[in-house]
């Protein structure tokens, strides 16, 4: 076998499909949708996972998120023992900055599980906030980024000051075209005075709006005493995030009395744990695309091989006349192979243009989800494409190889 033949067969492999063009679009149709749903669903999980790992990165690599439970990312829901858990409390922030040697920073965050909350200055209202509770340490861990007048201080949550910073959605809603500093913002009926506004985190998820609305910590505490979902954040002294997890750990077992022998009623995560487990689901993402684009070029791969067994029926004939001038069984079958693997290889590159296609799409629909097309699924695409004529290929050129050439010589 040399590349003079190869070039001839794959020669030959494109005259038979120019001249079939209709049947060979209907043939790999199955294979332009297997392989564009691998190319359309990796572009859009490549760009999903940028995303959300560049939003947990945000915290930080030395930061910790301490809560009642694990937080981030799961596949399953927190259980009934999870649920019935002790909140945190303002007292295990203290014991931490006192008791931590390795914690840079300790920050709490008190939230309230609403999705209802209003933002109203004059005619102008806004649902859906996001209220936190901070104090001045949680600008200092980097989740702050002030866009006009300042931030919250120890001295106004101590006081219980009646102030807000805004995150930027929430100001251009209510404000229009307004500066929001030095004007006040009722929340859920509660009048404040607003200190600060925040730009957009330089990271986000998808489509998601910035509707932060900041309250000093006892502020929030006061005014809304139903709020007992406390998170902690602690940022670690630099290379010393494990001494930190477990100096973490010690402190908040012995705040809460966990007993020696007994796990801890608490949850503990880094940025890079979270990223973790949100690469496990996106995995199990990963598993349903390739079970769906298999079936889809299963499909594909016996429409090719009914057409190729079509193809030699039709062409009995032509393989005689070859045999009898000196053409081998290998040439037989590579010239089948050749046909039934270009011909799967066409449709993965008409497949590989849908799944851009479907990226591009995606990208117009949600600007921040930069979704484009990895080399690894294109590549992956492709080869997989022509795998599929090859291994359904074998058996029509198997066949076409066995002919007898005075068999075939005679057949009509």
């Amino acid at each position: 076998m040399n590349w003079l033949a190869f070039l001839n067969a794959a020669g030959l492999a494109l005259q038979t499909i120019r001249a079939h063009k209709m049947r060979a679009i209907l043939t790999v149709l199955g294979v332009v949708m297997g392989t564009g749903t691998i190319i359309g669903v990796g572009s859009i999980l490549t760009g999903f996972d940028s995303n959300i790992t560049a939003v947990l990165n945000s915290f930080g690599p030395n930061s910790i998120i301490v809560f009642k439970f694990k937080a981030g990312f799961r596949t399953s829901a927190p259980t009934a023992e999870e649920r019935t858990r002790k909140d945190l409390i303002y007292q295990n922030v203290l014991d931490l900055r006192e008791k931590c040697d390795s914690c840079a920073e300790v920050s709490p965050l008190l939230f309230i599980d609403n999705n209802n909350l209003e933002a109203r200055y004059k005619g102008n209202d806004i649902y859906g906030i996001n209220l936190l509770g901070v104090d001045e340490a949680y600008a200092r861990e980097g989740q702050v980024d002030i866009h006009s007048g300042r931030f919250l201080t120890d001295e106004e949550s101590r006081r219980r000051a009646p102030v807000a910073v805004l995150g930027a959605d929430v100001a251009s809603s209510l404000y229009a075209n307004a500066e929001p500093v030095g004007k006040t913002v009722k929340v859920n009926g509660v009048e404040y005075e607003v200190i600060g506004t925040m730009n957009r985190p330089a990271a986000s998820f998808f489509g998601q709006n910035d509707m932060r609305v900041l309250l000093p910590y006892f502020t929030m505490q006061k005014n809304y005493p139903a709020a007992k979902d406390l998170a902690i954040v602690v940022n670690a002294k630099n290379g010393q995030l494990a001494r930190a997890l477990d100096d973490v750990r010690v402190v908040l077992r012995v705040d809460r009395r966990v007993p020696y022998d007994k796990p801890d009623n608490f949850g503990m995560q880094t940025a890079d744990e979270m990223v973790s487990d949100f690469r496990q689901i996106t995995s199990m993402v990963a598993l349903v695309m390739v079970v769906l684009s298999s079936v889809g070029l299963l499909v594909g791969g016996i429409g090719v091989m009914n057409i190729m067994l079509v193809s030699v029926t039709e062409r009995t004939k032509e393989i005689g006349i070859r045999k009898a001038i000196g053409a081998r069984k290998s040439d037989i079958v590579l010239q089948f192979l050749l046909e039934a693997v270009v011909l799967t290889a066409l449709g993965g590159i008409a497949g590989i243009l849908f799944g851009w296609i479907v990226a591009l799409i995606s990208r117009l629909i949600f600007p921040s989800l930069p979704a484009s097309v990895p080399l690894w699924a294109a590549v992956l695409g492709l080869i997989v494409s022509a795998g599929t004529g090859l291994f359904f290929g074998i058996w029509p050129a198997s066949k076409a190889a066995r002919l007898d050439p005075v068999e075939a010589l005679r057949y009509e």
